[in-house]
């Protein structure tokens, strides 16, 4: 086992049993960027991208902070090595907002307007979603009906953030 930073959060060495919780979260918080920045109207592209590379940025800096400040209040050690740790383990968080950065850089070249490209940003960070909880669940052994279990809880949490951008697009 990697040593715990102390906020019990284990991480077995190896990938096989690598700790896709915030790949998943990262999906999920990408698609509520282009939910939410969808809904104040039309965003320059580069703002949108530097928004969700941003926000996740943020929220992964927010994790590792929290995760080093209960490893000091449960007195355990603090030092350097502990903190590149977490923050190697939180860092998915970050990725995760890769893939609809991504489509939206290349939504024009898709020949799709700033509509169509929230959409496509959308679909990207729910497929992720989706993809990552799946990955999770077949990577820690789970049975079959568990990763199908996982991947549709992980979808209707996804169509969720569809229906609010549906309902909040006017």
């Amino acid at each position: 086992m990697v040593s715990d930073p102390g906020d019990g959060h284990r991480s077995p060495a190896g990938d096989a049993h690598r700790d896709y919780t915030g790949a998943v979260y990262g999906s999920l918080l990408a698609a509520s960027v282009v939910v939410g920045a969808g809904t104040l109207g039309r965003f320059p592209r580069l703002e949108m991208i530097v928004l969700l590379l941003g926000t996740g940025i943020v929220f992964w800096a927010t994790h590792v902070y929290a995760r080093l400040f209960g490893a000091r209040l449960t007195s355990h050690g603090l030092n350097m090595a502990g903190v590149r740790q977490v923050g190697a383990e939180e860092w998915p968080i970050v990725t995760a907002a890769v893939p609809p950065a991504v489509a939206v850089a290349v939504g024009p070249l898709l020949g799709l307007g700033a509509q169509g490209t929230g959409w496509l940003a959308l679909a990207v960070a729910v497929a992720g979603q989706v993809g990552w909880a799946a990955v999770a669940a077949v990577k820690i052994g789970a049975p079959r009906r568990m990763v199908v279990v996982t991947s549709a809880v992980n979808l209707l949490l996804g169509l969720v953030m569809v229906a609010l951008k549906a309902a909040l697009h006017h």
